[in-house]
This record gives structure tokens, C-alpha cells and sequence, in this order.
């Protein structure tokens, strides 16, 4: 008997063996974050399916048929059943292709996660976009809704084809996204969130244009331990500006405070 033979690789970003794990993974969010059309998840607010929800006070205005004519029998009072109504949630992924995140292979690993994520979301019959910005100024790069299985092939081409470099700040990044962006549901950030910006402001508008924020920090090992020592020179990757250092220790100091406030 011959063994059976293996599948073709879907994608160089995730494994097979991988994916097949992923199929039964779901993106969980909050339940107010949705849109109106239709999907798996609940909404909080009353609907039209089949299950049942609550009771609320008749008022001016309300569909008769969803009052409870039973309660009104008994108590001369008209009530409305509410029912749960499930609604669709939108999987935004928000890629920093910036030059700081060539280092150590930061977007390689960044892009890899975004996959995974995205899978999550068109298995789980989302609508799922994606966007990737690098120089400042330009709109960045967009993969527009897509749904289902079928659109893993679109999800994947697109996050293979982003090219890194830039100078683009994340807080200015996750801005031009946003202005593209409709929909609610939940937004993946994946960044070094190295910036001298306000990334608050930013995430806050995330939240404010009804999307749940995920924020995933990738860092590279000399990152997460750096090992510095002696007077030295530090360069900004994407700015080119310079900054000369006599005690490596104090900064280093410094460096992981700021890293753990992140």
C-alpha cells in the first residue's frame, strides 16, 4: 500500500500542519464590536433569529408581532420578546512594513502572525482585510473584505507581497488604515511600537471607529535582551538620526522600562 501523498504547501507563511490547527480556532470578541449583516457571531442588541434573548416595556412604535401576548393576557401589560440576533464581525490585520521592522526578521514573524490570524477569521466566516504601510505619506497597502476559504489564496498573496522599508511611524500607519476602513469587529496591530508618537491616541481611534484592539508587539531577541556596552553610536534605522551614549547600562535601564510599559 502506498502512503498517501502530501498536500501541496497552501503558503510558505504557515505550515500545513499548522493551518489544519487553526481551522478550529476562533478570534474571540467582544459582542458589541459587529456589523449589521449577518454571521456567527452575537450581537448585543435585539435581532431576528430564532433565540430567545428578554423581555422589554411596549413601546410607541414596536412591531406587535414580537409581543408576548401571553404576559399581555395575564398582566394587561404588552412586553416584547427580544431575541439574539447574530451579526458579523470584521477581522482587520494592520501590518508594520517599516525599516525598523527588517531587523532580526521582525516582519517576516509579524507577517506570519497576520496569516494566522486571518485564517482564524475567514474559516470562522468573517469578512477579513488586511493593510500594510511602510514610507510615510503614501495610502498603504490594502487587501479588500474578503471572505471564506476562497479568500485565503488573496489573504496569503497579499501578505507575502509586502515589501519592507520606510520611515512610516505605527501611529501614522494605523491613521491612513483607518481612513480606508469600514466595519466593525476587531483590529490586529502587529509592531515593534517603536515610536516617539502618541500610540494611544491612535489605538484609541481604533477603538472609537468600533473595532476591538489587539496589539501584538514583535520583537527581535537583541531586542527583547540587548547586550550593550562601552560608549557607543546608535542610529535610527528609518530617521538616520544619531545618538551618542557614554553608560550603555543607564540606557539600557531605561530602554527596558520603556519596553515593559508597552
Amino acid at each position: 500500500m502506498q502512503a498517501a501523498p502530501d498536500r501541496p504547501q497552501l503558503t510558505p507563511l504557515i505550515a500545513n500542519s499548522v493551518l489544519d490547527r487553526l481551522e478550529r480556532l476562533r478570534i474571540n470578541a467582544s459582542r458589541r464590536f459587529t456589523s449589521k449583516s449577518r454571521g456567527e457571531h452575537l450581537a448585543g442588541r435585539a435581532g431576528a433569529s430564532i433565540e430567545f434573548s428578554d423581555y422589554r416595556d411596549y413601546a410607541e412604535g414596536d412591531d406587535i408581532r414580537f409581543v408576548d401576548w401571553n404576559i399581555f393576557a395575564r398582566l394587561n401589560r404588552p412586553y416584547m420578546k427580544l431575541y439574539q440576533q447574530e451579526e458579523e464581525l470584521h477581522v482587520v490585520l494592520i501590518v508594520d512594513a517599516s525599516a525598523s521592522m527588517q531587523f532580526e526578521r521582525k516582519l517576516a514573524r509579524a507577517v506570519q502572525l497576520a496569516a494566522a490570524f486571518g485564517v482564524m477569521g475567514l474559516l470562522g466566516r468573517e469578512r477579513v482585510s488586511a493593510y500594510a504601510f511602510n514610507s510615510a505619506g503614501p495610502a498603504p497597502g490594502r487587501l479588500r473584505p474578503c471572505t471564506g476559504r476562497a479568500g485565503m489564496a488573496s489573504l496569503f498573496r497579499f501578505l507575502e507581497g509586502i515589501e519592507p522599508g520606510g520611515d512610516a511611524p505605527v501611529e501614522a500607519g494605523i491613521e491612513s488604515a483607518l481612513k480606508l476602513h469600514t466595519g466593525r469587529g476587531v483590529a490586529v496591530v502587529l509592531s515593534d511600537f517603536m515610536t516617539f508618537g502618541d500610540v494611544t491616541r491612535a489605538l484609541n481611534a481604533i477603538f472609537s471607529a468600533g473595532l476591538e484592539v489587539f496589539g501584538l508587539q514583535v520583537l527581535g531577541p537583541g531586542e527583547a535582551e540587548p547586550e550593550l556596552s562601552g560608549d557607543l553610536r546608535l542610529v535610527d534605522c528609518e530617521t538616520r538620526q544619531t545618538l551618542d551614549i557614554t553608560s550603555a547600562q543607564e540606557l539600557l535601564y531605561l530602554y527596558e522600562e520603556y519596553r515593559d510599559a508597552c
